[in-house]
């Protein structure tokens, strides 16, 4: 009677646990599937970086299986798109696709890494990876983090050991029109 009372609740069990802080996060942003939102710079930006003076949007553009795209625009420029994926183990990896108008990868791109846990349900971090660190020597010791709440997201850089510091906020109270696609990618 205990071996089937066992098998019977364990299951029960299971599902009234609360999903992992990674699945949560996850969540999260993907119900923000299909909107677009326009930022500013919080942290990091300076005359002539190529942001300053510039729309910034973000566009939760696709929520498939495992990954969520979001371009990032900086004015007339389409050429990033964030690349969130979730494994099995529901660890999540970021990754930055960059383009060229024609489509084409541009030499330095898919850098990021994997958040080495399940972080929190509002905040991910990712520290570089093997393959960020051996295309952009100088990246390798990078830390991206992102937060999202009901009113905010943000998109953070931090290369430890220096000065740099680049943070981005979204108005996530403040829906916009959908922009056109992404470099690389079809209406």
């Amino acid at each position: 009677m205990k071996k089937f009372l066992l098998l019977f609740l364990f299951p029960l069990y299971l599902i009234a646990q609360e999903a992992p802080n990674s699945v949560q996060f996850w969540n999260t942003l993907q119900s923000h599937c299909g909107k677009a939102y326009e930022g500013e710079i919080v942290a990091g930006g300076k005359k002539g970086d190529g942001f300053m003076g510039k729309k910034l949007v973000m566009h939760i553009r696709s929520c498939e299986e495992g990954t969520i795209r979001i371009p990032f625009f900086v004015g007339d420029d389409k050429s990033r798109t964030w690349v969130f994926t979730m494994s099995k183990k529901h660890l999540i990896t970021l990754k930055h696709d960059h383009r060229h108008k024609d489509g084409s990868e541009d030499s330095i791109t898919q850098y990021g890494g994997s958040n080495p846990n399940t972080g929190l349900a509002n905040i991910q971090f990712f520290p570089a990876d093997q393959h960020t660190s051996s295309l952009i020597s100088y990246a390798s010791n990078n830390v991206w983090w992102v937060t999202i709440d009901e009113k905010s997201f943000t998109y953070n850089l931090r290369r430890i050991g220096t000065d740099r510091f680049f943070s981005v906020k979204f108005d996530l109270t403040k829906e916009i029109s959908t922009p056109s696609a992404p470099w690389g990618s079809k209406d």
